[in-house]
């Protein structure tokens, strides 16, 4: 890589933020190349140059909360739709888990382009996170993400008997969807009608749709982690922060 690149796209590459982010700070002149402030967006740089930020983008991200959610029902991850609230809306002062130990004070302007970084359908529940900091979404959800999402799925089975281990080996691995062959899964039976899945990315309605390509109808879907954190003893329709010490 000797080709200069666009100044956003190298910084979101080496972890500094998110190219959305890194507009915003170069705009704001508190982006250095090799010491010299550079506040043109659209700039170049060399893989070789050094990238430096203002403490005033460090401060500033700090400030970013992440946030988790045990999203029950009837609420759509992101933008409203067909009259369904988004999820954003269960985060308030009262809805905070009492439990939660994280030292940051509630404050209206934490909504404040708090995205959800993946999506949960509108008919699933469990954990769901919303985040202010670019450098979480892309983890999350970025192209070469291969963090584990885990979910338990309540199946009922369409024929006579139980589902064959040959079809059990296929939502492992093996199946395709909308063309295209799905990463290995881990799929176990958790007791006699829920499956564990253990999935690398997130397609729209995956489990749904790899559980209807083996005869089975998903009652229920609950996502339990993503990564390290897990949903724990959070309450439905409830909220904490995401701990300093916590990492996906």
């Amino acid at each position: 890589m000797t080709e200069p690149v666009r100044l956003s796209k190298r910084m979101s590459e080496l972890g500094l933020c998110s190219r959305r982010e890194a507009d915003e700070w170069i705009a704001r002149g508190w982006v250095r190349v090799d010491g010299k402030i550079i506040s043109e967006l659209g700039s170049k740089v060399l893989p070789n140059q050094r990238i430096t930020v203002e403490r005033q983008a460090s401060a500033e991200q700090a400030r970013r909360v992440t946030v988790l959610i045990n999203k029950p029902m009837g609420f759509v991850s992101g933008q409203a739709e067909d009259g369904y609230k988004p999820a954003v809306t269960l985060v308030n002062a009262e809805s905070r888990w009492k439990e939660d130990k994280a030292p940051i004070q509630f404050h209206p302007s934490q909504l404040r382009s708090l995205v959800p970084a993946g999506r949960l359908d509108i008919d699933s529940v469990g954990l769901l996170v919303l985040t202010q900091d670019g450098r979480i979404a892309k983890q999350l959800i970025g192209e070469d993400t291969s963090i584990e999402k885990e979910y338990l799925v309540r199946v009922q089975y369409s024929k006579p008997g139980r589902l064959p281990e040959s079809d059990l080996k296929l939502l492992n691995h093996g199946l395709s969807l909308d063309g295209k062959k799905l990463l290995p899964a881990k799929v176990r039976w958790q007791n006699e009608d829920q499956l564990s899945f253990i999935l690398r990315e997130g397609k729209k309605r995956q489990i749904r749709r790899m559980c209807e390509a083996v005869g089975l109808r998903v009652i229920g879907l609950k996502r339990v982690r993503i990564g390290r954190v897990t949903l724990g003893d959070l309450p439905t329709g409830q909220w904490r922060y995401l701990r300093a010490d916590e990492k996906f």
